[in-house]
């Protein structure tokens, strides 16, 4: 279950929450008594959101940043696939493979956004697209000369301006969603202690390493001959 608490159809008197309830959910339906999206994702992204109408009215606001949009959608969903993958998100990774199929974009291209560095699919532009969202979300901003300069080659500033905001947005709905376990990202964290054997007590690993170097007398390495 995702960590904060989901409003139910009935709390809501927001007319925009009430809207996307309808539209997603089906008219009428209650989301957290009747989970699932015709996409297929829980929808616990748009419950746990409702808990503050201003904080949706602005995430909702930023989704409908593509109408006025110049920048080609199929980069930049490129943009926003690669996000997902790359911040470990399973639900912007899922959700952005859909949007460039949508597109036309070939299954192999959109299965080659997870290893797009030593993959074949891609031109120079969707290379340097790629190349630059690992830097944002990765690299934290830090872009190399040559990785701009190629975006620079192909796109006019006002677009590189939105492939920026766009990828540095869903870098950001990425890693609420891992946060606070919402729709595909509802997950336990996989990292976990793996246990000795019980009779392994609390004894020190390094001890066989260091019972090997005390058995030689110091400076010697058990090569020397007699």
């Amino acid at each position: 279950m995702p960590r904060l608490r989901q409003v139910g159809r009935a709390e809501v008197t927001d007319k925009l929450i009430l809207f996307f309830y309808d539209r997603l959910f089906g008219e009428g339906r209650d989301p957290v008594a009747e989970p699932g999206t015709e996409a297929g994702s829980p929808g616990t992204w748009w419950t746990t959101f409702a808990l503050d109408p201003a904080i949706f009215k602005h995430c909702v606001q930023g989704f409908q940043l593509y109408r006025g949009a110049k920048l080609d959608p199929v980069l930049r969903e490129l943009g926003q696939t690669r996000a997902g993958w790359a911040r470990g998100s399973q639900f912007v990774y899922s959700q952005h493979c859909k949007q460039l199929r949508a597109l036309g974009v070939p299954e192999e291209k959109v299965r080659a956004v997870a290893h797009w560095e030593v993959s074949d699919k891609f031109d120079e532009l969707e290379r340097a697209v790629l190349a630059y969202t690992d830097a944002l979300v990765l690299g934290g901003g830090r872009v190399h000369d040559e990785v701009f300069a190629v975006l620079k080659k192909h796109l006019p500033d006002e677009q590189i301006l939105e492939l920026t905001y766009i990828t540095c947005l869903y870098d950001m709905h990425a890693t609420m969603s891992k946060a606070l376990r919402t729709e595909f990202d509802d997950r336990d964290d996989p990292i976990v202690e793996v246990a000795a054997p019980e009779d392994f007590g609390t004894r020190d690993l390094a001890e066989p390493f260091l019972e090997s170097g005390r058995s030689r007398p110091h400076g010697q390495t058990g090569q020397e001959s007699a």
